[in-house]
């Protein structure tokens, strides 16, 4: 499947990206190999198959054991550019929210 200029510009705009006009052969061509590797995906053969052949029974719902390695809060935010009572402070992602 191959990624037209005004897909990829709307893909762009969606994802709030300024891709400059000399990124956008590479970034088309590249989008269309991800969309033709999962198209390929769709086309295996999985009757009969697990979902979960792969994953490790003793390893996918295990209790969250403490290693003995952590940081406090003050520690962990020592280094942050901003930062409030052991939390980071990150500027808004949103700004607003009215449609």
């Amino acid at each position: 499947m191959s990624i037209s200029r005004e897909e990829l510009a709307r893909i762009a705009e969606l994802a709030r990206l300024d891709l400059p006009p000399e990124r956008e052969d590479e970034m088309s061509r590249q989008l269309s190999e991800v969309l033709e590797f999962a198209e390929s995906l769709r086309r295996l053969d999985l009757d009969g198959l697990d979902p979960s052949v792969f994953a490790s029974p003793e390893g996918a719902l295990r209790d969250d054991v403490p290693n003995g390695r952590r940081l406090d809060p003050e520690t962990a935010t020592a280094a942050a550019p901003e930062h409030e009572d052991g939390f980071f402070l990150v500027p808004p992602i949103v700004e607003d929210l009215s449609p």
